[in-house]
């Protein structure tokens, strides 16, 4: 094989394999934004220290299709994401605050 034929060659297949990880990394990217659940913003009387967090954390934690669950103590709100295709009605976050020991003021749904 000549120099410029093997040049040609190599070229040809870098460009597949970059094209083929881009379109790989694309599908990863699309496929991870698809799986994701909804988010609850949860303001919450009553959580006053790391118990308090914990507390609630620990509750959520134990329900079925919950993902993660944050606590901004400073504002009162607990941020809670569930699993892909998982969603709450508000009397149900409610009873799991409730059941927790505090007070749920709002909630504010964000589908992803």
């Amino acid at each position: 094989m000549n120099p410029t034929a093997l040049k040609n060659t190599v070229f040809k297949s870098t460009g597949l394999i970059f094209a083929s990880t881009l379109a790989s990394a694309v599908l990863m990217w699309s496929s991870a934004s698809f799986a994701a659940g909804t988010e609850y913003n949860l303001r919450v009387d009553g959580l006053a220290c790391p118990f308090c967090a914990y507390g609630i954390e620990k509750k959520f934690l134990k329900t079925d299709g919950v993902k993660s669950v944050d606590v901004d103590l400073k504002n009162g709100l607990v941020i809670v994401k569930t699993k892909e295709g998982k969603t709450f009605q508000e009397d149900t976050l409610k009873t799991i605050v409730n059941d927790a020991g505090f007070t749920m003021r709002s909630v504010k749904k964000k589908t992803k």
